[in-house]
Parts: C-alpha cells; sequence; structure tokens
C-alpha cells in the first residue's frame, strides 16, 4: 500500500467478539487514506456463510473482535467514495464503488499478472479475518466505512441499486467465473444448476442471459414455483424422482453444483454429456464420494471454482448491469444482524440477505 498516508480516523461497526457468533456494537481506529487508496461510505453489506464462520470461529482462527463481512474470503462491501488518495486515477468522489473479498495481492507472481488475483502465490489479504502486509488485521464491512486500495475496488454503474450489487461481490463472481472459464456464455448449451439459493439462482439468471437452456434440480418440491416463474428456467426436476432423472441421462453439458450438504455426485454426473463438466461451487460436505467410473466413462470432469480476478469481477457486474440482472435480497438493519446469521443457517432466506449499513448503523 501507499506510504503516504493521512491521520486514522474511528468507524462505526458491529463485531464478533467471541465464539459465540453474535455481533454487538463496536468502534474501532481505520487506517488514513494513502496516496492510492479510496475511503468508501458504505451504504449496504451482503449476508453470507463466512460471517457465521468466523464470528463461531468455525475454522479456529478467528481475530476477536472482528468485524464480519461474507463468505470464507471476506465479501460483498458496496457504497460511496467518500475521499481519494493523491494518485487515485480510476474513482472520484460521489463514485459508486463495491469491496470484494480481498484488499491486496502481492501483484506480482504469474496469477497476479494473469488476472486471477485470488490465487496468488503469496496469498492474498482477506476482507475480513486477514492480514494486511504491515500486518494489521483486516475489518469487514458491517462498518460505516472502508479505505482500500484503488486497484481492490468496483466500479458500480450509477443505474445499479447499491443494495442488489452487494451479493455480487462474492455469490455472484462465485457462479459467473465458472461458467465463463469453460464457455458456458455460448447460446443453445444446457446447463443444470443444483441448489436453488444464495449461489444456484444466480446461476439461473446468467444462463438466462447467456442464452442457454436451463433446468434446475432441486430435493424440494416448493423450489419449482420460483425456478419456472421467477427466474425463468425452462425445467423443473425433483431429483429424488428416479423417473424424472433418468429422462436426463447424458443430456447436459455442464452443471453448476452450488448446493451444501452431503448429495450423490454420481447420480448428477450421468446427466452430462460426453467431455461434461460438474463445477463445484457449493460446500457439499467435509468430503466428496465419488465412483470413478464417473469420470472415466464419457471424459466428464470435476473442477472446482472460487471467487475470480478483479478484470472478471469488474466484467461480472458490467454484464449484470448491461443485462439488467438483479439479485433477490432481503434487506435488513444493522440491529438484525443476529437474527440474519441464525435464519441463514437455517437456510430461511429468499435469497440473499443485504444489511442497510447506511440507515442502520449509527
Amino acid at each position: 500500500m501507499s506510504s503516504g498516508q493521512v491521520m486514522s480516523k474511528n468507524s462505526h461497526a458491529w463485531a464478533g467478539r467471541d465464539d459465540s457468533g453474535l455481533p454487538s456494537p463496536y468502534e474501532f481506529e481505520r487506517r488514513g487514506v494513502g496516496t492510492d487508496d479510496v475511503s468508501v461510505k458504505i451504504t449496504h453489506c451482503g449476508i453470507c456463510y463466512a460471517d457465521v464462520v468466523y464470528t463461531c470461529n468455525k475454522l479456529k482462527n478467528s481475530i476477536y473482535p472482528l468485524v464480519p463481512r461474507m463468505y470464507i474470503y471476506g465479501h460483498e462491501i458496496v457504497g460511496i467514495v467518500q475521499e481519494v488518495g493523491d494518485i487515485v486515477t480510476n474513482f472520484k468522489v460521489g463514485d459508486h464503488i463495491g469491496v470484494g473479498t480481498y484488499l491486496d495481492s502481492c501483484r506480482h507472481c504469474k496469477y497476479c499478472k494473469g488476472g486471477q488475483e485470488v490465487h496468488c502465490s503469496k496469498g492474498i489479504s482477506s476482507t475480513i479475518n486477514g492480514t494486511r502486509k504491515d500486518g494489521t488485521t483486516t475489518q469487514g464491512g458491517y462498518s460505516s466505512f472502508i479505505v482500500v486500495d484503488e486497484r481492490f475496488c468496483y466500479k458500480i454503474p450509477e443505474k445499479y441499486p447499491l443494495a442488489l450489487a452487494a451479493p455480487l461481490l462474492c455469490a455472484g463472481i462465485t457462479v459467473y467465473s465458472p461458467m465463463i472459464q469453460h464457455k458456458m456464455n455460448q447460446p443453445g448449451k444446457s446447463v443444470d444448476v443444483i441448489g436453488l439459493g444464495g449461489l444456484g439462482h444466480m446461476a439461473v439468471k446468467y444462463a438466462k442471459a447467456f442464452g442457454l437452456n436451463v433446468t434446475v434440480f432441486s430435493t424440494s418440491l416448493s423450489k419449482k414455483n420460483d425456478a419456472l416463474n421467477l427466474l425463468k428456467a425452462d425445467k423443473f426436476v425433483l431429483s429424488s424422482d428416479k423417473e424424472q432423472m433418468a429422462a436426463m441421462a447424458k443430456s447436459l453439458d455442464f452443471i453448476v453444483d452450488a448446493a451444501s450438504g452431503d448429495h450423490p455426485l454420481d447420480l448428477y454426473m450421468s446427466l452430462l454429456k460426453t467431455g461434461g463438466v460438474l463445477a463445484l461451487v457449493g460446500l457439499p460436505g467435509e468430503e466428496i464420494k465419488l465412483n470413478p467410473l464417473s469420470l472415466l466413462m464419457g471424459t466428464r470432469s470435476i473442477p472446482g471454482s472460487v471467487l475470480g480476478g478483479v478484470k472478471r469481477t469488474q466484467e461480472m457486474i458490467d454484464f449484470c448491469a448491461e443485462h439488467e440482472i438483479y439479485r433477490e435480497v432481503e434487506v435488513v438493519p444493522i440491529q438484525y444482524a443476529n437474527e440474519a446469521l441464525e435464519r441463514l443457517q437455517k437456510s430461511d432466506v429468499k435469497y440473499r440477505f443485504v444489511i442497510d449499513i447506511e440507515n442502520s448503523l449509527k
């Protein structure tokens, strides 16, 4: 980061203080704005399961008090630029801006130079519970403002609602990136989405915008109406129905597996055409059980994918704005954070919580 920094400022926030996982009001000091930094007044911040992971110390590496933000690499902050450093060129005061799951990388390894900063050889500085180059701990977006190097910020088009833009910075890019990587933006191909939640519903929206034939698989018949009428999927299949599943054998080019919990991957692999790909973007459990023949027969594959680089993330935001792709969200005040985290663990949200930081964090 830049060496020329001004005086630090206090930020209001809600932070997890121990492994009870219950955030509460907190005040802490943000670093000053360096020559290549932007200071962002946070208006909204998405909620995802990473908040549960870190506030409850499920990975046994949380540093308290910490300010939660989203997903395992942090996430989903949007707001308005309130100050810029002397040499900042991409942003000006008043711009709408997004901050994602990481705030820095080494910038010099082959992954950083190749637009895959998230895979930086020396490790990224995560937005929550991460460590900056100066050794200080990062704090996330349940706070009034944040200071970030402009290289790791994203332009949010003025016409795109900030509340709806926030979840794009994690869930949105998580499903967009593998679809682009595996050329699933070509009209006419067939794609299946497993798990119609925060990730899966965005995969359906992208697929429809790409002109794909979209099938939603779910264990719950209650998802059928949303899949077909809200999200405009072409087909809904109840995965527990053996006849419906058998009818789909060897029919799909690509599967986005966004489901959580254990589920039978062999069953879904049998639905892929020769050379088909199942992209794993959810967390199906601690272990994956798979018959090797599911890969060998038909030369099928299962790549994993998480997030995306800076350039691709900006591309995704611009694509959503151009095609008017909006997330389905439930906007809540910061005072509802604990209830939202509890509901999130019960999958009781449709399809993403977003905190109205600007109007509720005082």
